[in-house]
């Protein structure tokens, strides 16, 4: 069969090529198309239509600012599926751009899978309306969206998270902190996101780190879509490595983290490392997000648990000093450790087992078949 997928952020590509390799098992004759990034295009061994660097644009003031931009995305993709046919076009989170898609492969008979939920519990909860016309299969990754889209009398698939079938198969470098030159100091890793408006609100006040913590070392990992000496603006000469497709070996030796909220503060509660979220951005966007949004934590850790699992830092309330009174907390005091620990075990028990990528991939394939 013909699967059209498309992912337009990086976290997205990462469960959109795990989802490649899955759906290739349960189909050997699969042919695919993407949208996406690196990791889909390694696993679809083809380049894609559109890159995710060239997609994600985060916050209600950014996007207005590139909507030639996006509306070009959205005609080239509806030309490449004309042309394609595909037997399912597979949307992957990212809702803005994708409802739009879906709604289009509705229009031409094209049957809708969206692997990885809008998060329309979190604000525009009217969405799920449009969501039950024109998409003919959801599949969730966090358990609390079946209870939401049920008071909507719509049936959902819960899969478990992608993320931790990523974490599992990861195969770790047991020589991380030689093949980097760090030192055998502890580490606190640093991560700023994969955003431009991101790093360049957040990455300095995390750097400031490196004054308060002479006994630790810092390092930042790095995006994909930056090289080193676009972090270097924010360095400078200080002593700060910046390590690049290692984000697990980093977490992994890791005695504490500083995590811009997003995919990542998830990544980091599975591997349990104590993390302080923050989020900064344009002022504009945060104060619209707040008007709009109706959830009571910006980190997944949080709202999965459904309590305050771990501090976030948003906003005003995301600087150096606040940064630094967080993070000397995990480092000297064991009881808050622990009590971060405990909420780790939680978060554990509520996402469960690996295997998110074959169970889609299996049920794609038997409503697909159908």
């Amino acid at each position: 069969m013909k699967y059209y997928i498309i992912a337009g952020e990086t976290s997205g590509d990462l469960h959109g090529a795990n989802l490649i390799k899955a759906l290739r098992k349960e189909d050997p004759d699969a042919v695919f198309k993407i949208v996406g990034g690196n990791q889909m295009q390694e696993a679809a061994d083809q380049t894609a239509l559109i890159h995710t660097s060239e997609m994600a644009f985060m916050g209600f003031v950014e996007v207005i600012k590139n909507l030639g931009t996006i509306a070009k995305n959205l005609k080239k993709v509806k030309a490449d599926i004309d042309t394609f046919q595909p037997d399912t076009v597979i949307l992957i989170d990212f809702p803005g751009f994708n409802l739009k898609i879906a709604a289009y492969a509705k229009q031409h008979h094209i049957k809708t899978c969206y692997y990885i939920s809008p998060k329309i519990w979190a604000w525009n909860q009217g969405r799920v309306h449009k969501i039950k016309r024109i998409v003919d299969h959801m599949f969730c990754i966090l358990p609390f969206e079946v209870d939401f889209y049920k008071k909507f009398n719509m049936k959902v698939d819960y899969v478990g998270n992608p993320l931790l079938d990523a974490i599992s198969t990861y195969r770790y470098n047991s020589n991380f902190r030689a093949d980097n030159q760090l030192s055998d100091l502890p580490i606190i890793a640093l991560l700023p996101g994969s955003r431009k408006m991101e790093i360049e609100e957040i990455l300095p006040d995390m750097v400031d780190l490196y004054f308060s913590f002479p006994k630790h070392q810092l390092v930042i990992a790095g995006a994909q879509n930056f090289d080193h000496s676009y972090y270097k603006k924010y360095i400078g000469d200080l002593n700060i490595p910046v390590v690049f497709d290692q984000t697990y070996d980093l977490l992994k030796n890791a005695d504490a983290a500083v995590v811009t909220s997003g995919t990542a503060t998830l990544e980091t509660g599975i591997l349990k490392v104590p993390q302080v979220v923050v989020y900064k951005a344009n002022p504009l966007s945060v104060w619209l997000a707040r008007k709009l949004i109706k959830v009571n934590f910006i980190s997944l850790v949080n709202l999965i648990n459904g309590y305050l699992s771990v501090i976030e830092l948003i906003q005003k309330d995301c600087n150096s000093s606040n940064i630094k009174d967080e993070i000397g907390k995990i480092i000297t005091e064991p009881q808050h450790k622990a009590s971060i620990m405990e909420n780790y075990d939680l978060l554990a028990e509520k996402i469960g087992l690996p295997g998110a990528s074959e169970r889609t991939a299996k049920l794609i394939v038997q409503y697909i078949s159908k």
